[in-house]
Parts: C-alpha cells; structure tokens; sequence
C-alpha cells in the first residue's frame, strides 16, 4: 500500500514538474508520511526524480548551442556544490533533517509561490548586466556554487534560484535558460545521486516504482500543460506545500 501511495506521488511529481515544477515538495513528503527516515527519502527522491531531469534536459538541447560557454563554465560549481551538498546531507543526522525537513519545504513553497515576481526583477537586471564584468561573473559563480549545495542537499525550488543566477549574467531568452537549468540540473542531482547510491543511502525499490511513475507522468504533464495551465498548477502546488509544511511540523511536535 505504502509503495503505491509513494508512486502516485512520484508520478504528480512527474506531471507538476513538467508543467511548472516544484514535484519534490509531493514526493519527498509522501515518502516521509510513509515512514521513510527523512535523509534516505530525500536521497531516494534525488536519484528517483534524475531521469525526468534529464528528459527535460534533451527537450532544450537546440536552445543551448549558443550559450556554450556559459554552459562549460557554470558546470563545474553547480556539481562541485551538488556534491557538497551531497556529503553535507548524509552528514546530518536523522533527527536533525527531520527538525530541519519543515522549514526546507516552507522555502521552496515560498520561491515557487514568488517566481513569478523573481522572474520580473531578473529581467531588468539581466539588461543591465548583458556584458558582465569579472567581478559580477565571480559572484555569479559564486551563487551557483551555493544552489548546487542546496540542490545537493535538499534540491526542491533549486530550479527557480538557477534561473535567478542566469538572470544575473545577463541571460534574457528563457528556452535557452531553462535548457540550461535543466543541464546544470542534471549535474547536480547526477552527483549527488552517485554518492548516495555509493553510500547505500537508496530505498532501490521506492527509486524504481518512483522513477517509472515520474516518468510517465511528465508524459501526462505535457498533455494536461495546456488545458490546466502552469498559473493554476504552480497555485496547487503551493497549496499543497503549505499543508506538508504544517503536517511536518505538527508531526515533529509529537
């Protein structure tokens, strides 16, 4: 029963991410009201939930031949910080993430519920700064490195902040930044899924059922994109968020 319950949700994580994204504060919840230790549930989630990363990825891969040097360049800090993150993780004790897990998914709620607004401002930063200087690049590089730990280590709403570190360098066409945030990504979670899979911190079987579920329903997503909308979905999800973030907290209460 609980394995069903846990591959329903990977496959609305599967639909959600297709479609606006934000599918882990659905799956990695629902592994934990499932009873899965919390650090192996956001492990599991990762290794999981890298395939659709990945399809999505291949989708943009026209759209990225003229960004290549930026493609080169932010590879190496966001998987430097994926592993990071990645180490960090499995560092933490159990009781620890469980106390953290609640605020981690309020954040992630609270990015994808703002994107919108994020997404306004970066536009007016992206033409001031469509010639960077070395300085600003540093710091942007500097910024990627902190999302790929965060991706790493957690990884729900890490696409909305790698959009933002985009924006900062002067990036305005949002095919070729999200095909570049599907990349970069795909190298976060493709780290971090190693050293999980190397430490024996993966529920294979929940990873399997969940990564065919995931699978399948960004299928779904893309079929359902047009009819339901990414204004009406992204409003679901943060709904959904702010549910799991009370039920988090009243659960650790106890």
């Amino acid at each position: 029963m609980a394995l069903t319950i846990i591959g329903v949700a990977a496959f609305l994580a599967g639909v959600i991410n297709s479609m606006a994204g934000g599918g882990t504060l659905i799956s990695f919840p629902t592994m934990v009201w499932m009873g899965r230790p919390a650090i192996l549930a956001n492990a599991t989630n990762a290794v999981a939930l890298w395939p659709g990363s990945f399809s999505a990825m291949v989708g943009y891969r026209e759209d990225m031949r003229k960004i290549r040097r930026w493609l080169y360049l932010l590879t190496i800090p966001s998987v430097a910080g994926g592993a990071l993150g990645a180490i960090l993780l499995l560092h933490t004790s159990e009781k620890t993430f469980s106390r953290i897990v609640p605020f981690l998914i309020l954040g992630a709620t609270i990015l994808l519920a703002v994107q919108e607004v994020i997404s306004r401002k970066l536009n007016l930063v992206a033409r001031a700064h469509e010639n960077p200087t070395a300085g600003w690049v540093v710091f942007v590089f500097t910024f990627q490195t902190l999302v790929g730990l965060y991706g790493g280590y957690f990884g729900a709403g890490m696409g909305i902040l790698m959009l933002a570190a985009l924006g900062l360098i002067g990036l305005t066409d949002l095919h070729e930044m999200n095909g570049l945030k599907n990349l970069l990504a795909v190298g976060i979670n493709g780290v971090a899924a190693i050293y999980f899979a190397i430490s024996g911190a993966v529920l294979w079987v929940d990873a399997g059922v969940m990564a065919v579920a995931a699978i399948a329903g960004g299928f779904a997503g893309a079929k359902l994109a047009k009819r339901l909308g990414r204004k009406f979905v992204r409003g679901m999800v943060v709904a959904i968020g702010l549910t799991m973030t009370v039920a988090l907290f009243i659960k650790n209460a106890h």
